[in-house]
């Protein structure tokens, strides 16, 4: 049977949930800032005037010709030539402290539970694997459009009764991040999740 989690049940689970509205919001941008710059590819590349194909021969005399006067073909101005301050691979990753991933966890948290987003279960699972079985499950639990759900661990037969529903994620307790908490609209907490975000909380 699901209930809504609140702020003092989640104190009473030994939750570090923060109260001043204010605490740690600039934590939690930074920290969201911080996933989306580790996904960029940085190999984004443009070729300079050394680089690209072609000759350095003149391309004709320097005087007499009318023409303003040019070296190489593969200079910027022409069709084919070199880029000037062009892109170039570049790392975009940032890291973020401890203390503050920590602090923007507490906030993501916090909010979700003051909102009443957060509904605690005693326990999830799908013993035949089966996708209708769990959209069933899952609605029962939750009536938001997107769901978050969050245990300790999850059998094999859970996993392939989600990995088809795409408004639907199933995350461990040890590794669910802030940008996840943030997404989804209603989140499912097993029972058994409490003691590991406690210590990641604490």
């Amino acid at each position: 049977m699901a209930k809504t989690l609140t702020l003092e049940e989640a104190k009473a689970a030994n939750l570090a949930v923060l109260e001043d509205e204010n605490k740690g919001r600039q934590a939690v941008h930074d920290l969201v800032v911080a996933y989306q710059a580790n996904r960029r590819s940085g190999t984004a590349c443009a070729k300079t005037r050394g680089e690209v194909s072609g000759n350095n021969k003149k391309m004709y005399r320097q005087k007499g010709t009318g023409n303003a006067r040019h070296g190489t073909k593969k200079a910027p101005i022409f069709v084919g030539g070199g880029v000037v301050f062009g892109p170039r691979p570049r790392d975009y990753s940032k890291v973020v402290p401890k203390k503050v991933r920590k602090l923007a966890l507490r906030r993501a948290l916090s909010d979700r539970i003051e909102e009443g987003a957060v509904v605690t279960t005693d326990s999830f699972g799908i013993a035949d694997g089966k996708t209708k079985n769990f959209v069933s499950t899952v609605n029962g639990l939750s009536d938001k459009p997107t769901v978050l759900v969050i245990a300790k661990s999850f059998d094999e037969k859970t996993y392939l009764a989600a990995r088809n529903v795409a408004w639907t994620q199933l995350e461990t307790a040890d590794s669910v991040n802030v940008e996840q908490l943030l997404k989804y609209q209603g989140i499912i907490l097993v029972e058994d999740a409490f003691e590991t975000l406690a210590a990641r909380t604490a």
